[in-house]
């Protein structure tokens, strides 16, 4: 089922089709986030790789928690969109041959996904509450929240030295 496909009729089409997106995203960046861990050269970007592999095996759990409150099964949908984000990392780390480079562009490729997450989790949220899912949305903004602190940790560790090392 495509986003814009006949199968979308309401908010509720929507709403699980989302979260059956963001479930399979999240699945994807469990098996992502070790090899960008095991890429990274900074002793900071590696456990912060690592860190966030724990924070998202949650972020799936919390997600089969929602499903469940919501009464559909837990299934998840191909999300072109994080398959491309994590294949287009996957390419660009291939082809950095200085370390402190590839640390930048780790980091880089990290925050598309956080952004990409950032922007399906605003939107279910919203939409749980439009559904009068509060009980739904409550447990989504604990992983919007973690999601935009990540963020903020690859942005701060990207100005205060990987982005200065690898332009030296």
């Amino acid at each position: 089922m495509g986003l814009f496909t006949k199968d979308i009729k309401t908010m509720n089409d929507l709403f699980v089709h989302q979260l059956q997106d963001i479930y399979y995203a999240e699945q994807q960046l469990t098996k992502a986030l070790p090899k960008m861990a095991s890429k990274a050269t900074d002793p900071q970007l590696k456990q912060g790789f690592l860190t966030h592999l724990e924070e998202t095996k949650q972020h799936v759990a919390r997600l089969e928690e929602v499903f469940k409150m919501h009464g559909v099964a837990a299934k998840a949908v191909d999300c072109p969109a994080i398959d491309g984000i994590i294949e287009e990392a996957d390419e660009t780390a291939g082809e950095v041959a200085d370390k402190a480079v590839l640390d930048a562009a780790l980091i880089n490729a990290a925050q598309a996904a956080e952004h990409y997450e950032i922007v399906r989790y605003g939107s279910l949220i919203a939409w749980a509450k439009q559904l009068g899912r509060n009980d739904c949305a409550s447990v989504l903004a604990k992983t919007l929240e973690e999601e935009k602190a990540t963020d903020k940790k690859l942005t701060t560790l990207a100005e205060s030295k990987v982005n200065l090392r690898a332009a030296s």
